[in-house]
């Protein structure tokens, strides 16, 4: 008999979102500091470095294809069997159909064999409950999820009660650093290869602008800054006949500089509409993939020390993409009293604040965050 959801559980966590095949074990008994058996993530940057970006076709046969693997590699790890689970959590959106369908089928298929209780996950409820995972925060906390795909500020309030106070409406910052890479040449992942090309660079010649930076609210915008480098490189190759190494240093630092600048403009407003609610020990904490880019963390952290509260980056392996945040909010919710089996349909869209006005718009799938 399976003990009951405020007992010390072992989770098993899947994650397969995007392009990372991840599987984790994760140990929690109420009162005590989560432990992490294991957490194996398997990469599939050199499959996708030759397009430029990731391609959801190829990133959906290798999540078939390393499954099981990652999943035997976890349990290895923690040095347990199945039946030394007591329940499992998997993503089951938002993200790459075909990923998402992938870690569902796969969870759907130890549970079916095993008995154990499966809970579905929303993937950014995993990054913004990471902060509980790995500093025991309570609720409530303002959370700047910043990755690849998604960015957003959100009012942690309970792990099922998320409220949004802005996000973009265009492109995430992630997104914006592949795509001005792959502009200037630079090798994807994006984020990395940008900010280490600004480190030699000059973060004041270009005036690259702040979109959005003057309107009021916590609505950002990253498209119009990503077109302002395109036509600055244009320049630049006109006039020399080509891109010199210090003017793609320069470009990067300037690019690098407008993000950290605009998400400073916001995170302050963010701030000051969380501090109203007085909140006994605030805190500012940060996840997602762009969180491991040292310029910004250090201007977020300044924005939180300005505003008098704590702030919280988790380690790099825990801002990217991993299982052990998805084995971590399915105890959340499992704890919260959110029935097993439940939300485990695959999804491409969920936003976690339903009640909000979509961001990115909507189809027939339903609002996109």
């Amino acid at each position: 008999m399976r003990p009951p959801f405020s007992a010390p559980l072992t989770v098993l966590g899947i994650e397969s979102s995007c392009d990372d095949t991840a599987a984790a074990v994760l140990r929690h008994a109420p009162g005590e500091a989560p432990e992490i058996l294991a957490s194996v993530v398997l990469g599939q940057q050199d499959l996708h470095a030759a397009f430029g970006g990731v391609v959801p076709e190829i990133a959906a046969r290798a999540h078939a294809e390393k499954l099981d693997h990652a999943v035997e590699a976890a349990l290895a790890q923690a040095g347990i069997g199945l039946d030394g689970l007591d329940a499992l959590a998997v993503t089951s959106g938002p993200g790459l159909i075909g990923g998402v369908l992938s870690g569902v089928m796969l969870a759907r298929g130890i549970a079916a064999a095993t008995g154990l209780p499966l809970i579905g996950v929303n993937h950014l409820a995993g990054h913004a409950l990471t902060p509980r995972l790995t500093d025991g925060v309570t609720f409530p906390y303002l959370m700047l999820l910043v990755s690849g795909g998604h960015c957003q500020f959100l009012l942690v309030r309970g792990a099922e009660h998320f409220t949004r106070l802005g996000g973009t409406i265009d492109d995430a910052p992630g997104e914006a650093f592949d795509k001005v890479a792959k502009l200037l040449g630079l090798p994807q992942p994006g984020g990395p290869a940008v900010e280490a090309e600004a480190h030699a660079g000059d973060p004041t010649r270009f005036a690259l602008p702040r979109p959005l930076a003057d309107r009021p609210g916590c609505d950002m915008s990253f498209s119009g800054l990503k077109t302002a480098v395109l036509r600055a490189r244009d320049q630049l190759v006109a006039l020399h006949g080509g891109l010199r190494r210090a003017d793609r240093a320069d470009l990067c630092a300037s690019f690098q500089m407008a993000v950290a600048d605009l998400l400073a403009i916001k995170s302050a407003r963010a701030l000051d509409i969380y501090l109203v609610q007085t909140p006994a020990a605030p805190v500012f904490a940060v996840a997602g993939g762009v969180a491991a880019n040292a310029t910004l963390r250090a201007r977020l952290e300044d924005v939180a020390r300005g505003a008098g509260a704590s702030f919280l980056a988790p380690p790099l392996a825990l801002c990217t993409d991993n299982a052990a945040m998805i084995a971590w909010a399915g105890i959340e919710r499992l704890r919260a009293g959110v029935p097993a089996g439940s939300d485990l349909v695959a999804r491409p869209r969920w936003p976690l604040d339903t009640q909000a006005a979509p961001l990115l718009g909507a189809g027939k799938k339903g609002a996109k965050a």
